[in-house]
């Protein structure tokens, strides 16, 4: 039986990962889901925190750690700040401090971050959501309204969580320095890297960056599939982690 640590996206908490949860304990694997800071049941709060930090507090020996987005960010750090924690690394559509973003992306995160500031949630989330799940060319169809209905009420969730603790000085502390990345290449763990074939340009870039820079990293696709593959293709990523888990 492995442990496996998942750490979901910044537009989602630990609901993200339901068709996960249920696959790996029908497996054999047990799960820690847990929601980070400012997502679910966890308020943030003014002062400093650590993603990471929290991320490490969970463990008590080594594991297989999956993270999607922020999470994916989160997982990197963690197998470099402590690669003793993390046996077996998956990074699913990976944040990366520091990333050149394009006017495409800026202008949907000022569009969400315009109507959050005017405390229309609604439109905020609407704004997000037309930037991670509808996606430019795909048809109503293509996203699933079940997984788009979830993920609205996550990135509401998150809104309520986060509330007033920005303005009043929550503040996300850099532990590594230099940052993760520049750090790759320490990453020893089997890496497997995925990313939807319809997310964001840049994602799918630093997907492929991660991929080349890890030392035997595996980069693979998932078709039909935005930001939240664990969501939009569940049986495809569940077979990936089964499988991966499984080897060796």
């Amino acid at each position: 039986m492995t442990t496996v640590l998942l750490l979901h996206a910044g537009i989602a908490d630990s609901r993200m990962w339901w068709p996960q949860t249920d696959a790996l304990a029908a497996a054999g694997h047990h799960t820690i889901a847990p929601d980070l800071r400012g997502f679910g049941e966890w308020r943030l709060e003014a002062g400093p925190f650590s993603h990471l930090r929290d991320a490490e507090a969970a463990l008590d020996g080594p594991v297989a750690v999956v993270g999607c987005s922020l999470g994916g960010r989160v997982a990197l750090e963690l197998a470099v700040h402590r690669p003793d924690l993390v046996e077996r690394l998956v990074v699913i559509a990976p944040g990366m401090p520091g990333w050149e973003w394009s006017e495409e992306t800026r202008a949907g995160w000022a569009d969400e971050e315009a109507a959050y500031d005017r405390r229309d949630y609604d439109a905020a989330a609407d704004a997000s959501l037309r930037m991670w799940l509808d996606r430019p060319g795909r048809s109503p169809g293509d996203v699933d309204p079940e997984v788009r209905d979830l993920v609205r009420v996550m990135t509401l969730r998150s809104y309520e969580m986060q509330e007033g603790a920005w303005e009043a000085g929550a503040q996300e502390e850099d532990v590594l320095d230099p940052p993760v990345a520049a750090r790759l290449g320490e990453i020893r763990c089997p890496t497997l890297v995925l990313v939807g074939d319809q997310d964001i340009p840049e994602m799918q870039a630093i997907a492929a960056h991660v991929g080349a820079s890890v030392d035997g990293a595996r980069l693979a696709t998932i078709a039909r599939a935005a930001h939240l593959p664990s969501l939009e293709r569940p049986e495809e990523v569940n077979a990936f982690l089964l499988a991966f888990l499984g080897d060796g």
